[in-house]
């Protein structure tokens, strides 16, 4: 019998914020602000990349940004974004960071740009950065990118999600998270697969990346909890999201609307509130500096 989920597991993304901001961010602030996020106690923090400075150089501090914050009584994760075996080998060097993320894409087109790799290179190389985490003891995370279709036309359907899982779980990775990198997904997609993976795969930990806009987060949201999905990323006030999104109003789902909606279902991480909103007020001046 599984053990009861008693509430849901909440990861906040700066680094998904960060990304598409223009003027650099000093590291000092986001290390504050990084600092304030570990002291609300959320359950995960994505608070970086090792990739390429020339492609994300807005988080090419990453390294120096860990050294600048403490987890001392502190539960949160720290995750970090890779895109190859050399970024999660960086990643696996720091102490502070128990999870390494990797964007395994369902579609080939983005898989190429995203990663310069094709979808078979990349399974080659989340089979080698597997083996690296457990011989470096971190949790590997693969979020399945256009995870509910994509805008290239090329081929999806929910057995293209279920056939990947089933080929990455198989090297013995337990913990995914689905996508929604453009905002495509509907209710009824989310809700056939979820429940087709709990169903299929009930040993292994799902989460979802939804990118949305303001007014459609909560049938999101919701589709995914009723089939079972009890892990949820978002950002402060949901700024940040996919920049092939053509959208400015698609972006990730606000950590706010998250908090709200755990609460109505009572099932609320222990979250301290001042901190929250110090947090709040330090991403609003990044915000401001990025105008």
């Amino acid at each position: 019998m599984s053990t009861p989920i008693h509430r849901l597991h909440l990861v906040e993304c700066p680094r998904d914020a960060w990304q598409g901001m223009h003027a650099f961010i000093p590291t000092g602030l986001k290390a504050r602000y990084v600092q304030k996020l570990i002291e609300t106690g959320f359950d995960t923090i994505d608070v970086g990349s090792f990739v390429s400075p020339r492609a994300v150089p807005q988080v090419s501090d990453t390294a120096k940004l860990l050294a600048a914050v403490s987890l001392e009584k502190s539960h949160s994760r720290l995750l970090a974004i890779v895109a190859n075996l050399k970024g999660s080998e960086l990643a696996c060097e720091q102490e502070k960071i128990s999870d390494v993320g990797y964007p395994f894409s369902l579609s080939e087109t983005f898989q190429l740009k995203n990663t310069n790799a094709s979808i078979g290179q990349s399974f080659r190389t989340v089979a080698d950065i597997y083996a690296l985490c457990q011989k470096k003891g971190k949790e590997l995370v693969v979020y399945l990118s256009m995870g509910f279709g994509n805008p290239y036309g090329d081929p999806w359907t929910a057995d293209t999600v279920f056939n990947w899982v089933e080929k990455l779980s198989a090297l013995g990775i337990k913990n995914f998270s689905l996508a929604d990198t453009v905002g495509l997904a509907k209710p009824d997609e989310i809700s056939l697969v979820f429940e087709g993976i709990a169903r299929i795969f009930p040993d292994l930990r799902v989460g979802a990346h939804f990118h949305s806009r303001p007014d459609a987060w909560l049938e999101k949201v919701s589709a995914a909890f009723d089939a079972g999905c009890r892990r949820f990323d978002g950002t402060i006030s949901g700024f940040g999201g996919c920049p092939f999104a053509q959208d400015d109003l698609v972006g990730n789902i606000a950590t706010e609307n998250l908090v709200y909606f755990a609460r109505k279902h009572k099932l609320a991480p222990n979250l301290n509130s001042a901190a929250l909103e110090e947090a709040r007020e330090i991403f609003r001046t990044q915000i401001a500096a990025n105008k």
